[in-house]
């Protein structure tokens, strides 16, 4: 069967567009059913991930380049890593801050919430894991005075980072210490002889005598938090001499007096920039200061919690899983009992059903997409209209369906609904399409909310139609599962066109790619996948309660045609 026609079924596209344009509408029809054919299928991602704060339509833009990364997959390579765990190893540019690194990747959000939990990240977890294991090599691990880096982490995130290192690390803490207490005894006692050789050549200098400088007395660096002070190194196989130590603080002058130098233009560039009146006048970056009223809604907006409900995963997912059971309870009884309504009952009597049915959800969607862009409405949606990982509510889980932050996003959901809703519509009726809708929405939902507690992290929110669309997209293929397509008469005669199950497995392998992939995207898969598991299990099962009202119905009209042929008696 054709997939993309040069023209619109006549019960959908072009007696839906005629009833809304007029004459005008076999036109229209035509040409936006040529564009529509030229986009990809099914190709928009669904709900967009962002950090656990308060979504805002400003930040939608910044929030996509602030995701977190999909879980990584390690592959063997030539070259095995190893970890350094020996103090003598330790490299000069160590800080505490920074830590080592203790494995060749970091660990991924799944395996942070097998050692911590979920309420820690994969970026701060990993940022423990190092400075903890920096410690362990340089023999700071009791050291007070680095305590302040580790502040923010609780006593038991430490404790069972410490006991993760020691179990796939394994680094000698006592020897390492050791070692580190030597170091600092070697310097205090050359710090106290520098000293003594500074006050004997200060005392030289005023009996007037201008002996070379001593080599016994060392010119210590300064070392990062974390590590001691060493001494400096010379290429010279002689060591460091006077004209080395000259050099040095030659290099050292000329350094500060650039750095100076180029403060001081930096500095004069700025006030010639703010005593400019002309028409070339320089425009100073100040971020923009909200007015009042924007900062009182942007307040009411954002969530007060600073850290995720201590709770159990499934004290998380019970609320939305009984909605959700719920929801599906009234999308059976929805597709089994629903009668359309006659003609003259009709809202859009000129318009068919399939179209006044996907404009109807088409208009919602949209309707919601603009009162985003209205300051007043975000304490409200961002409560009901996002689904939340940390702060689940089972209305989130229906609400979300309809909610959309950008228009490319609505844009192209609402775009795949009309060009395969009004078609399964034609086929399978009002009700039956309607529970499609809600329940594959509601379904992928819940696989998404799933995934987050589960596995990927509390700290993101998810939004949009596609799960649903995806379960249309997938209900209409499934029905058609081996019915042959051809798009713009492609592949010709006498060839034959891919099947419809063809079309399934295309979606999923699109789906496949950013799974395994490590780059960062925002794709909600889990929402997609069980949208279209959704889809395909409710197509099956209508389309054998409709055989079966038709078997029932053909049987009947078989006994009273039997009944009217047998003789009277």
């Amino acid at each position: 069967m054709p997939l993309l026609l040069p023209f619109a079924p006549p019960s959908t596209f072009r007696l839906g567009l005629r009833a809304l344009v007029g004459n005008s509408g076999k036109l229209l029809t035509c040409s936006a059913t040529r564009s529509l054919s030229t986009r990809p299928l099914a190709s928009q991602l669904c709900s967009q991930y962002s950090n656990r704060r308060t979504v805002y339509p400003t930040d939608i833009t910044r929030d996509r380049r602030s995701q977190i990364a999909a879980p990584r997959i390690f592959a063997r390579t030539l070259s095995r890593f190893r970890a350094t765990t020996e103090y003598i190893s330790l490299p000069d540019s160590y800080e505490d801050l920074a830590g080592l690194p203790f494995r060749k990747e970091d660990l991924n959000q799944r395996e942070v919430n097998g050692i911590f939990g979920a309420h820690l990240s994969a970026e701060h977890a990993n940022k423990l894991l190092r400075i903890l294991h920096g410690r362990r090599v340089a023999g700071t691990l009791k050291d007070p005075d680095l305590q302040v880096n580790t502040a923010q982490y609780s006593k038991s995130d430490i404790q069972k980072a410490l006991k993760y290192l020691r179990e796939h690390i394994p680094v000698d803490e006592v020897i390492n210490a050791g070692l580190r207490a030597e170091d600092e005894l070697k310097y205090i006692e050359s710090q106290g002889q520098g000293q003594g050789d500074e006050a004997a050549e200060q005392q030289s200098e005023q009996n007037g005598q201008h002996d070379a400088p001593s080599d016994a007395a060392e010119e210590w660096i300064e070392a990062p938090t974390g590590r001691l002070p060493k001494a400096p190194k010379s290429d010279s196989p002689y060591g460091e001499g006077s004209f080395d130590r000259i050099r040095a603080q030659n290099i050292a002058k000329r350094e500060a007096e650039e750095q100076r130098l180029e403060e001081e233009q930096k500095k004069r560039e700025e006030e010639e920039a703010l005593g400019n009146i002309g028409t070339l006048q320089t425009e100073q970056a100040k971020p923009k200061a909200l007015s009042p009223r924007m900062q009182m809604w942007r307040d009411r907006a954002t969530s007060d919690l600073q850290e995720p409900p201590k709770m159990k995963a499934w004290e998380r997912l019970l609320p939305s899983f009984a909605m959700t059971v719920l929801v599906l309870g009234i999308c059976a009884a929805l597709a089994t009992m629903y009668t359309p309504p006659r003609r003259a009952a009709r809202l859009w009597a000129d318009i068919p059903p399939a179209a006044a049915t996907c404009l109807g959800l088409i208009g919602l969607n949209l309707t919601v997409w603009v009162f985003w862009k209205i300051p007043a409405c975000w304490h409200v949606f961002n409560r009901y209209l996002l689904v939340i990982a940390a702060t689940p509510r089972p209305a989130q889980l229906i609400c979300a369906m309809f909610s959309h932050q950008t228009f490319s996003h609505v844009a192209m959901n609402m775009v795949v609904l009309w060009f395969f809703g009004v078609r399964l519509h034609d086929e399978i009726g009002r009700g039956n399409f309607l529970a499609i809708y809600f329940a594959s929405g509601v379904l992928g939902f819940m696989g998404s909310l799933a995934h987050l507690v589960l596995f990927r992290g509390l700290q993101y929110t998810t939004l949009g139609a596609s799960g649903a669309v995806y379960g249309i997209t997938a209900a209409f293929f499934w029905l058609h599962k081996y019915d042959e397509f051809k798009i713009f008469g492609y592949p010709p005669d006498p060839m034959s066109g891919p099947q419809g199950l063809a079309f399934i497995g295309l979606i999923l392998g699109m789906h496949f790619i950013p799974f395994v992939s490590t780059k960062v995207h925002n794709i909600d898969i889990p929402s997609h996948i069980a949208g279209m598991a959704a889809g395909v299990i409710g197509a099956d099962l209508i389309k054998k309660h409709m055989d079966a009202k038709k078997r029932i119905r053909a049987e009947k009209l078989k006994t009273i045609y039997d009944m009217g042929q047998s003789p009277n008696r």
